[in-house]
């Protein structure tokens, strides 16, 4: 697919989609006439990307964290340091704050717009 077909597909802008290929996220094949070819599996591995960097990670540990997204019993890192586990730890403990967050958010817009339709009889 095209670079443009996959930009649509995962609401990402061509520039940063260049910006993964560039930091080793996402590998792109060519087609004969040097064009990049995006393979249809990208697709979900950029919407991973996406969410890791809005969860709050920087590239360089989401480039270590990425192949557990396809295989988790795949994962073999030659470089992980007791400093790598500790910031892979740190991480995930922001997330799961992040995610305790937005569940209570959740829970009190739902039962603010429960008010709401109460009071509306909507």
């Amino acid at each position: 697919m095209r670079i443009s077909e996959l930009a649509e597909r995962t609401g990402t802008p061509a520039r940063l989609l260049r910006y993964y290929e560039e930091q080793g996220l996402i590998r792109v094949g060519r087609s004969p006439n040097g064009y990049r070819d995006y393979d249809e599996r990208l697709a979900d591995q950029v919407i991973h990307i996406r969410g890791l960097l809005d969860a709050g990670l920087p590239t360089r540990l989401i480039k270590q964290i990425l192949p557990c997204l396809e295989d988790p019993a795949d994962i073999h890192f030659a470089d992980a340091s007791p400093e790598i586990i500790a910031t892979l730890e740190q991480q995930r403990d922001r997330l799961t704050q992040r995610i305790e967050l937005l569940t209570r958010n959740r829970d009190a817009m739902t039962a603010y717009v429960a008010s709401l339709r109460t009071c509306t009889g909507v």
